[in-house]
């Protein structure tokens, strides 16, 4: 039976904008929309909620719901380092952590209870130490919530304080138990569910108890796979969990004399990438995902530009190539030029065989076609066609998509 663990940090990205300004966080604030994107503000502090402002509100509506709304730039580079130190602070008492945005990660209990927990009592009882450990690696105020599903413990971490974990004991009969009072809202916390709330209102569907007391073939022909979903997490289950894997952090960073753009920034980059290839971390490795990011002076905060390769390479010259675009998208000069490894690739000295079988190689380089694509688009972009029923008369039971194991 898994024993998943929580960790909610609310409004993690505000605070960490915020630079410890605290006073920011105490009045109505909110993060400002990022350069280029849509003109909708980020997180929120307390006090812009109390003024009906939330997260994703377009900022004409929220200036015109709280006019002392004070605007923090985001700083999407600052909130990936130290959301990165935070996962490597839980990877380094034995948890497997699986990210899903930052300010909320899961990982596995059971493997740790030898470690960490109690030698008393049932696992209810020995997961208190693994979650006390997890605080004190973490060293930040979090909410922890132990389920025997994600969908749960998430829940869970949602009516927790920092200093009183919620531990739902049991199996999937008492996590449904515990769901069963909760808003359908909390299904907005999954990205493929986020629209499903407001047409289960319109139906008079509030709470997760009256959608799991619903039967799956009746939401399955209303709302497709997402009304699988949904009552499958309203019922108490969910998905294994899918940790990370273990990685390498690589960065290279130059700080600029002056606000430099344009042919500047160019020379800079080019600087970057020689020193992150001479580093001896690196080991003759190829790169397959980077990340340019910058401190900007106009506006303050800090961009952010993950960059994947269209296949994992060595080559300044090249990377010269793919990475120069991105300067052109910063929306202003620069006080300071970071590069960083996002992940590896194979290494680039790697000797090759004098005789190879054909369709050994080709299915080497499908092998790496797969592994490029998925560092670009997720562990999903690699999906096979599994032929399930082909002489039925429904064309969705035809045939049913799966993962590409390679």
């Amino acid at each position: 039976m898994a024993l998943i663990v929580c960790l909610l940090l609310p409004r993690f990205q505000l605070t960490t904008a915020a630079g410890g300004r605290d006073e920011l966080l105490r009045g109505p604030a909110a993060l400002a929309p990022e350069p280029g994107g849509s003109q909708q503000v980020g997180e929120v502090s307390l006090a812009a909620e109390a003024f009906g402002v939330d997260p994703g509100m377009r900022l004409g509506e929220a200036l015109a719901r709280c006019p002392a709304l004070s605007l923090i730039p985001p700083d999407p580079a600052g909130v990936a380092d130290a959301w990165e130190r935070l996962l490597v602070r839980l990877e380094s008492i034995g948890a497997a952590v699986e990210p899903e945005r930052p300010g909320l990660v899961c990982f596995d209990a059971r493997g740790l209870l030898r470690l960490h927990g109690t030698r008393v009592g049932g696992d209810a009882d020995r997961v208190k130490g693994v979650v006390e450990a997890a605080r004190r690696a973490v060293r930040a105020p979090a909410r922890y919530g132990v389920a025997p599903a994600r969908f749960a413990a998430v829940a869970a971490a949602a009516r927790a304080r920092a200093r009183r974990p919620v531990i739902v004991a049991g199996g999937r009969r008492e996590a449904r138990a515990f769901l069963a009072p909760l808003p359908v809202a909390l299904l907005r916390a999954r990205p493929a569910l986020a629209e499903l709330p407001e047409a289960l209102e319109r139906l008079g569907i509030r709470t997760l108890g009256e959608l799991a007391a619903l039967a799956p073939p009746a939401l399955a022909d209303r709302f497709g796979t997402a009304g699988v979903l949904a009552h499958e997490l309203a019922s108490g289950g969910d998905g294994a969990l899918r940790p990370r894997p273990a990685g390498e952090f690589l960065r290279e960073l130059l700080e600029l004399p002056e606000a430099a753009s344009g042919l500047q920034l160019e020379r800079g980059l080019g600087v970057l990438i020689d020193r992150l290839l001479a580093r001896r971390e690196r080991r003759g490795r190829t790169l397959r995902a980077v990340v340019l990011s910058a401190a900007l002076v106009e506006r303050g905060g800090t961009w952010r530009a993950p960059v994947v390769f269209r296949e994992a390479l060595a080559d300044p010259v090249r990377m010269r190539l793919a990475l120069s675009p991105r300067l052109a998208l910063m929306p202003a000069p620069a006080e300071e030029l970071r590069l960083a490894v996002e992940r590896f690739g194979p290494p680039a000295s790697e000797q090759r065989a004098l005789l190879k079988d054909p369709a050994a190689a080709r299915r080497e380089r499908l092998r790496e076609a797969i592994r490029q694509t998925r560092a670009a688009a997720g562990p999903d972009a690699a999906l096979r066609v599994l032929e399930v029923d082909p002489g039925s008369r429904f064309p969705e039971r035809r045939a049913l998509l799966t993962p590409f194991d390679g």
